[in-house]
């Protein structure tokens, strides 16, 4: 009797899953969106509690945005290895080990004492939260077909883009009511609730198998120029998410006078524009695919129209007036959202099962730089000068330079031969 598709290492569709016994895929991807919702939450608690914080320890904005960057430190580091250790122990393994840390670092930032403290716990998150990316992207490579992998990113990348706003309204109440510190507390306990439904997910053979010879190399992936237009365009749209999630609040209290309540009901509204633009996007090109579309041509699209339209957003924002700010704000948030399912898609697509966990492991570490540079330039620079202008043309820039990743180095959008990868390597040949 010939093995069901689980044992010949291909992904399963819904019927086949159930058949199976395994858990549905959209299911999985739901509990994944969630992980990575709660992943944003605890990470975006910090710039809804920072005047507060900066005022409660006498912190200035560049000892804020020193703190702010320290999150990548361990962040950008362990991610290549994040992602081998997915396809080598198993994704859903690391997954829970990697939110069970950073829900004990979110609760620890309620009793930092100071900068030293606080810049611990916020090395100590970042080497939690590293496991987000890598581990979704292999599960989602490995549950999901090809056909419906838009939709499942746009599904997580919903999760992962709402939670900011999701978070700063939260953390916003319960600063109001109990304090940042107790607030702190609240998240990080209340993420733990989530492994138990992950504890009873049944995921099938492909997503939980150790790695094996027919496991791309690390040289095999590191050929591939694709990797490193996927990896440049992420850095770029790093930049910028990671410029608004850190400095958006203050930026909107302290350059146009919105108050605490104002700036939390502004920032979840973009928020949520931002998520239901990415779920929007990933049920269009899945659609637009099925109808004989190219589903290369729709996000190499998707991603130059994205990232031109966000140069022209931050430059209004730079220079705008209170109202034009706002609505280049959500401008902003319309772009990031349309491109944001395309910046792992891409990558599921072309690696497949066997290398996305690798391959995203790479690309999320490259692409994370930013969140090194952006946090604690923006400081620096609003420290200088005592306004934002010039963090917001810099954040052009930046978005510029992504449409050179996705439209110049990423190749068409369809799964790499890694059998042929690995023939040529041994013969010597470029495949």
């Amino acid at each position: 009797m010939p093995n069901p598709p689980a044992e010949r290492g291909t992904v399963l569709t819904a019927v086949q899953a159930r058949a199976a016994g395994l858990s549905r895929p959209m299911y999985v991807v739901a509990l994944l969106a969630l992980a990575l919702a709660i992943n944003y939450i605890d990470r975006g608690a910090m710039p809804t509690a920072a005047l507060q914080i900066r005022h409660d320890l006498g912190l200035n904005a560049q000892d804020y945005g020193i703190l702010f960057s320290a999150f990548w430190y361990f962040y950008f580091w362990v991610q290549i290895p994040v992602g081998a250790l997915a396809e080598r122990y198993g994704a859903h393994w690391v997954l829970a080990g990697g939110l069970v840390l950073w829900a004990a670092a979110t609760m620890l930032m309620g009793a930092a004492a100071g900068f030293t403290s606080l810049l611990l716990v916020r090395l100590m998150l970042g080497l939690g939260e590293s496991v987000g990316f890598p581990c979704v992207s292999k599960l989602l490579a490995c549950v999901v077909p090809l056909e419906s992998l838009g939709k499942a990113n746009g599904i997580v990348a919903l999760g992962y883009l709402m939670a900011p706003g999701i978070g700063t309204f939260l953390a916003g109440l319960l600063i109001n009511s109990l304090g940042w510190r107790a607030m702190f507390v609240a998240l990080g306990a209340a993420s733990l609730l989530w492994l138990v439904p992950w504890s009873r997910v049944k995921l099938p053979k492909l997503a939980t198998a150790r790695a094996d010879a027919t496991t791309p190399t690390w040289r095999m992936v590191l050929s591939q120029r694709g990797l490193w237009g996927t990896s440049l365009g992420l850095f770029s749209s790093n930049y910028l998410w990671y410029f608004m999630l850190g400095w958006l609040p203050s930026y909107l209290q302290e350059e146009h006078g919105f108050s605490m309540d104002r700036m939390v009901w502004v920032s979840t509204a973009g928020y949520v524009v931002n998520g239901t633009t990415a779920l929007l996007t990933g049920y269009l090109v899945d659609h637009y695919q099925r109808r004989g579309g190219s589903v290369s041509f729709a996000w190499k699209l998707i991603m130059a129209l994205a990232h031109s339209g966000s140069v022209v957003f931050m430059l209004i924002m730079a220079w705008g007036s209170q109202s034009a700010a706002v609505a280049g704000m959500f401008g902003f948030q319309v772009m990031m959202g349309a491109s944001s399912a395309g910046t792992y898609v891409m990558g599921q697509i072309l690696a497949g099962p066997k290398a996305s966990g690798r391959w995203v492991g790479i690309q999320n570490s490259i692409g994370n730089v930013p969140g090194l540079i952006s946090p604690a330039l923006t400081g620096f620079v609003v420290q200088r000068t005592g306004h934002y202008e010039l963090a917001f043309v810099i954040a052009a820039v930046m978005s510029a330079l992504g449409i050179v990743g996705w439209l110049g180095l990423v190749p068409k959008l369809e799964p790499l031969d890694w059998a042929r990868s690995r023939r040529a390597a041994e013969t010597g040949v470029a495949s």
